[in-house]
């Protein structure tokens, strides 16, 4: 039974790719000729950061739709061809249930839509003066807003208020499992945003990710929701094949506020919220560097680093944009194996 699940999720998973890898031409089609292309914010608020990326100026934004929606089509391809055919495999390839994959999907697609119009408000220079989008403050807010409903579901809809503790073991809070829900959806959709800035980053942190996260879930007998997870990395793979520099087009918000939040919700489903800043140490050390370069700049009127988040701290220094890619890679690699040895140990405990 075991090797039935290993194979069906390695099948998603490579289906996935090859189904995102062609249907990126469509992608790029629409993305270039309608000139949905990232503005580099020229307002003179950020020197250091215009000065380093105005060359990415019009590359095209909205690459997240590839992962998204490749996820949201092999849901729903699925299920209705497991539910109106009669050959068996497509109802054994039916990833998509109501307790394990309607909560994270919902939240996959209804994020990636608010993301989507925050790219569009970029491409067409909407929002802040010489750039577009979204402004921090808003994004807080509607991550908020996603994240109280999520946990909204789970407190009153599932009767989920159990909070587990590495090594410690499981407390039943009540009502401020709701506060700790809505903080780990918040903190981990502005972490992964603000990691979105060089050709490959977020997307590879987050693939370490959902591939440790596909082990917790099938480890915990959650199958469907591994599927789920391995359907994202499939997808994640073939947005990596054109977004490894010099990229074809970005992330966006529209993957970056998606798949942060997603994976929030699948860290609290598995009920391996702490573990998650293990796995997702990149994406800690990004937004706390975000943070302290904010409050440096309040208390102390000077900058801890010459621009954030890090990774633009370290292209200001000169280092080239590969090499920061690639070793943060190599970090988030290291971090995503120490935190399923951080579960697998807790779990024998």
């Amino acid at each position: 039974m075991f090797d039935f699940y290993i194979i069906k999720i390695l099948l998603l998973s490579a289906a996935a790719f090859i189904f995102a890898i062609l249907w990126t031409p469509l992608l790029t089609h629409y993305l270039y000729k309608y000139k949905m292309g990232k503005q580099i914010r020229s307002d003179g608020s950020t020197p250091v950061f215009t000065k380093l990326h105005a060359h990415k100026s019009g590359t095209p934004t909205m690459g997240g739709v590839l992962v998204w929606l490749t996820v949201l089509i092999f849901a729903v391809l699925f299920y209705y061809l497991g539910k109106f055919l009669p050959w068996e495999i497509f109802k054994q390839l039916n990833f998509f249930s109501r307790s394990q994959t309607l909560l994270p999907l919902g939240a996959l697609v209804a994020t990636a839509l608010v993301g989507l119009l925050d790219d569009w408000l970029d491409a067409k220079g909407k929002g802040m003066l010489g750039g577009g989008g979204l402004k921090v403050r808003h994004r807080l807010i509607i991550y908020t807003i996603i994240a109280a409903i999520g946990a909204w579901w789970f407190y009153f809809k599932l009767g989920w208020d159990v909070f587990h503790v590495p090594f410690l073991g499981d407390y039943q809070l009540g009502w401020p499992y709701i506060l700790i829900f809505i903080f780990v959806l918040v903190a981990t959709a502005f972490s992964v945003n603000e990691t979105d800035g060089l050709d490959g980053l977020a997307g590879g942190v987050l693939l370490f990710c959902f591939v440790a996260f596909a082990v917790i879930a099938f480890s915990t007998g959650k199958y469907d929701l591994a599927a789920f997870c391995g359907v994202i990395v499939g997808a994640l793979l073939a947005f990596l094949w054109f977004n490894i520099a010099p990229a074809r087009f970005y992330l966006g918000d529209t993957g970056a506020m998606s798949l942060g939040v997603t994976l929030g919700i699948i860290a609290m489903l598995t009920n391996s919220a702490l573990i998650l800043p293990v796995f997702g140490l990149v994406f800690v050390i990004e937004s706390m560097s975000v943070i302290l370069q904010m409050l440096s700049k309040k208390i102390r009127g000077k900058k801890i680093f010459i621009s954030s988040p890090l990774h633009h701290h370290y292209e200001a220094i000169g280092w080239p944009e590969t090499k920061i890619v690639m070793r943060f890679w190599v970090i988030a690699g290291i971090s995503a194996a120490m935190g399923l040895i951080m579960f697998l140990l807790d779990k024998h405990v």
